[in-house]
């Protein structure tokens, strides 16, 4: 497990978005990433894991594929990154940005309309 301060965290996620080919990147303006430290117990719960699961990311709104006309009431979308389970799973900084990279392009992918099975074959499962 690699500690690293929030700053430095928040440099590696910057270094990540700075990184995106321009066709992800320009979601970025709609879609803000925010980090926490941990994912909350009902954010665990709602993706099927316990109080042992690490949860890295997720994404809140709604993909592009599933928006029609209405969709202006819709909450605003948002990507979440779980700095603590990063941290956890990854001993060197390298290691650590590109988890960092690998799930911001997997809740990019869920805002593109793409599930699970997509972003495996992608190899950002």
């Amino acid at each position: 497990m690699i500690q690293i301060s929030r700053e430095g965290f928040d440099a590696l996620v910057e270094q990540a978005i700075a990184a995106l080919p321009e066709q992800y990147a320009q979601w970025l303006e709609e879609v803000p990433v925010i980090v926490e430290d941990q994912p909350t117990a009902k954010q665990r719960a709602d993706f099927g894991m316990d109080e042992f699961g690490d949860l890295l990311g997720s994404y809140h709104g709604v993909a592009l594929t599933n928006r029609n006309s209405s969709d202006d009431l819709w909450m605003p979308d948002q990507i979440m990154l779980f700095r603590q389970p990063l941290m956890r799973m990854c001993r060197t900084r390298e290691e650590l940005a590109a988890e960092i990279k690998k799930t911001l392009l997997h809740e990019l992918g869920h805002h593109a309309g793409l599930d699970e099975n997509d972003l495996d074959d992608l190899g950002y499962g």
